[in-house]
């Protein structure tokens, strides 16, 4: 029986999820409506699970929680931050820079999460991956210490992550 009902519906919260979305976009609560809900929580899970990739290994969702929090609150400042060098730093005393951050990760997940914190958060872009995945090409809009942006995105983000992935 577990194994029809996983065939059936491979990620059983995911179809939950995207059934909720449903009823919220319709805006309607009707039989037919949380049917057909259903029916595209069951068939977008399923027709596109062959790429997604295997599950990693080790999670920590309490330290993906917390990990979240800083995110968030670096995105906050990052965003104060960088509207300040707009406001009141000509562009010809602009520092950007570009910075070559060596990975420790290895796992895909956490490198794609890495890329997209730093590219979430304001006045940093993730611009590239080494062939091999073991740096990250980062550009950053205006710093007087690149070293110290490297130190950050390892310490902050990059220590915290390899602790959610092991």
């Amino acid at each position: 029986m577990t194994r029809a009902f996983n065939w059936l519906i491979p990620h059983p919260l995911l179809t939950l999820i995207l059934t909720i979305v449903w009823m919220l976009l319709q805006n309607e609560l009707s039989a037919g409506m949380v049917v057909f809900g259903f029916m595209l929580g069951v068939i977008i899970p399923w027709g596109t699970s062959i790429w997604w990739p295997d599950t990693p290994k080790g999670f920590r969702l309490g330290k993906m929680i917390s990990y979240s929090f800083v995110v968030i609150w670096d995105i906050i400042i990052a965003n104060i931050q960088v509207a300040w060098i707009v406001l009141t730093v000509p562009t010809s005393k602009l520092k950007p820079a570009w910075i070559v951050v060596p990975l420790e990760l290895r796992e895909p997940e956490a490198i794609t999460m890495l890329a997209g914190t730093i590219t979430l958060t304001p006045g940093t872009v993730s611009a590239d991956l080494s062939d091999q995945g073991h740096s990250l090409l980062v550009h950053v809009l205006h710093t007087d210490d690149p070293d110290g942006v490297l130190d950050d995105i390892k310490t902050r983000y990059e220590a915290r992550l390899l602790e959610i992935f092991s």
